[in-house]
């Protein structure tokens, strides 16, 4: 094992506590920083690396997790940890896992080491999970790039970017309404309207800019090109309007309401990670915008 701390934030939530966490356990060594909600958490995260994130909710409001909006953000990187106060349910603990959490647990776990081990066993999964997906350069769901395969080129093109200077913007895309059209037409429609969201945003832009998947709910768009700073607002703007009208799916229509935050190189950093982080921190804490949801009238899936 490395001996670098592994750095963890631990978030508790009102009337939770959290099983003890060693700095010096043997499955560390931890540097642990702590934050009273998810709103600070989200904050943080919008400006610092953490190889994990320990939550610990009230059962009651473990399903709210499904709806923060820094949940693609806190799931992209680290290794995130969901303690419960009691047992979430099968249905419940799944969902959260396939939204990228890594294990669910109860907050009552006193085993000597039984937190440390957990922590340091999903972050040795994560960086499994990371090597895999590097293996692929597209996201199966929706045939984009994926989030390593975007880290890459960005940092190919900010190696250009020093011999030939020139503004460039990574803007990232947040989407609300994915987990209504899963609760109602189910979870394969989810990834449908997945892929016909990105069907929309890789025709609203040049050939010349990349659009990837980074997480369930959030895309980006590589910018690597352009004459003013405000043609980055211009572009989101343009992306924003063209995901408004609902989607047509089996059963029904979908819509769906988004958020973005902007992040410029070199202002905002000089490198793809810093650069991805600083994006989804802004889209993480912005207000989305648009479709309150699904409208449930007859529809046809269509080519979108």
């Amino acid at each position: 094992m490395s001996n670098a701390a592994l750095r963890v934030l631990l978030v508790t939530g009102e009337g939770t506590t959290l099983p003890a966490l060693a700095s010096a356990s043997a499955f560390g060594p931890f540097e642990i920083h702590a934050s009273d909600d998810l709103d600070a958490a989200m904050v943080r995260l919008g400006s610092e690396h953490y190889d994990a994130i320990v939550v610990a909710v009230k059962t009651v409001d473990a399903r709210k997790l499904l709806q923060w909006p820094a949940l693609s953000q806190a799931t992209s990187e680290p290794a995130l940890i969901v303690l419960t106060t009691d047992e979430p349910g099968a249905e419940l603990a799944t969902q959260l896992v396939r939204k990228g959490v890594q294990d669910v647990l109860p907050t009552s776990i006193d085993a000597v080491d039984a937190l440390p081990r957990a922590v340091r066993l999903a972050i040795e999964r994560k960086g499994q999970d990371k090597l895999t997906r590097k293996a692929y350069a597209t996201d199966l769901m929706t045939g984009l790039p994926n989030q390593s395969q975007l880290v890459e080129h960005v940092n190919q093109l900010i190696a250009l970017r020093e011999r030939e200077p020139a503004p460039m913007a990574l803007l990232v895309i947040r989407v609300e309404g994915l987990a209504s059209a899963e609760a109602k037409f189910g979870a394969e429609s989810a990834n449908v309207l997945r892929r016909k969201i990105a069907v929309r945003l890789r025709v609203g832009v040049r050939a010349s800019d990349v659009v990837a998947s980074v997480g369930p709910d959030s895309f980006a768009v590589l910018l690597p090109r352009f004459q003013d700073p405000q043609d980055a607002d211009r572009v989101a703007a343009k992306l924003a309007a063209a995901l408004q009208p609902p989607f047509a799916m089996s059963g029904g229509e979908a819509a769906v309401s988004v958020a973005h935050g902007i992040a410029h190189y070199p202002a905002d950093g000089k490198d793809a990670i810093t650069l991805l982080r600083r994006g989804s921190g802004l889209a993480a804490s912005a207000q989305a915008v648009g479709g309150t949801g699904y409208a449930n009238r007859p529809g046809t899936a269509a080519n979108d």
